[in-house]
């Protein structure tokens, strides 16, 4: 059951490649999204939890809580 949102910002160029690849795939973009989410929150769950070991990443901002 779909019954929460998440929205979040991107630069156009990236949303405008990700929306392209899902249409050569014949994927939704937020079926991609998702399946995304599942798995990472798996592979963290069982220890997992890196996806991006090798690649660069962004060290995560953290937000004051207003």
């Amino acid at each position: 059951m779909k019954d929460a949102g998440i929205r979040i910002r991107v630069e156009k160029d990236l949303r405008e490649a990700f929306v392209a690849v899902c249409q050569e795939e014949d994927r939704r973009a937020s079926d991609v999204l998702r399946e995304f989410m599942q798995t990472y929150v798996q592979r963290h769950q069982i220890g997992q939890g890196d996806l991006f070991v090798g690649s660069a990443r962004r060290s995560p901002h953290k937000r004051k809580a207003t």
